[in-house]
């Protein structure tokens, strides 16, 4: 049995507040709950820990090309997100992070555990850059990513951009054209070589698409590129 479940908070409090959107608050809460609840009982790990994202996000000052997640528009949010963002924390112990992402505390949770003793647990897609066993709490699958897979994967999003957080990629590049682009490839100071030759040359295009994707393994991280 693996130790611990790193649950990604923002996906339970949005799925909650949005199915209960039009049912009073205690609904919304026990609706959370149960939410939570049938992942860890899924992942079947001894504890668990849960995340949130707080105030601010040092990616917004990285993004030159376009504004991060600037594609997103002004919606009003879910009546009940406040109520069971606090219920859980308070009942869940969940941790909120500071100028970063719930992904980035998760990732450096994961680092610090190891790929052995941990489960992350969300349906974002930027974690299969992370060594290790993931569940998607949705499809309730699982999946495993070995280190060469996950590398893989990172580099692939440099080409292909992510159009969820309005990071621009290459035109008419998405995961299959972007793996084959990688081809032949093996350390990181090639990928990264071949991402930059994708951009033209452009050298700053690949390291602000890394350094936006990147999700972070230490504290305070900014990715850099591979050193020969």
């Amino acid at each position: 049995m693996r130790e611990v479940a790193l649950l990604d908070l923002d996906v339970f409090v949005y799925r909650a507040a949005w199915a209960t959107n039009d049912e009073d608050e205690a609904i919304a809460i026990r609706t959370f709950n149960n939410l939570v609840a049938e992942a860890v009982l899924i992942v079947g790990c001894s504890d668990y820990q849960g995340y949130l994202s707080g105030k601010g996000n040092f990616r917004h000052k990285i993004a030159k090309t376009a504004p991060y997640k600037g594609n997103r528009k002004a919606t009003k949010p879910p009546i009940h997100k406040n109520a069971i963002r606090l219920h859980a924390i308070e009942h869940w112990e969940a941790l909120v992070t500071v100028d970063e992402e719930a992904d980035d505390a998760i990732a450096i949770a994961a680092t610090k555990k190891g790929k052995d003793n941990c489960v992350l647990v969300s349906i974002d897609k930027d974690f299969l850059q992370i060594e290790g066993r993931h569940f998607n709490p949705v499809k309730r699958t699982f999946k495993d990513m070995n280190h060469d897979e996950a590398k893989l994967f990172f580099y692939t999003q440099i080409l292909t951009g992510d159009a969820v957080d309005n990071i621009i990629g290459l035109k008419g590049i998405g995961p299959v054209k972007g793996g084959r682009m990688l081809d032949g490839c093996v350390t990181e100071v090639e990928m990264f070589k071949a991402c930059v030759d994708a951009y033209d040359g452009n050298v700053d295009r690949g390291i602000e698409n890394a350094r936006l994707l990147w999700l972070r393994r230490e504290e305070g991280q900014i990715w850099e590129p591979p050193e020969a």
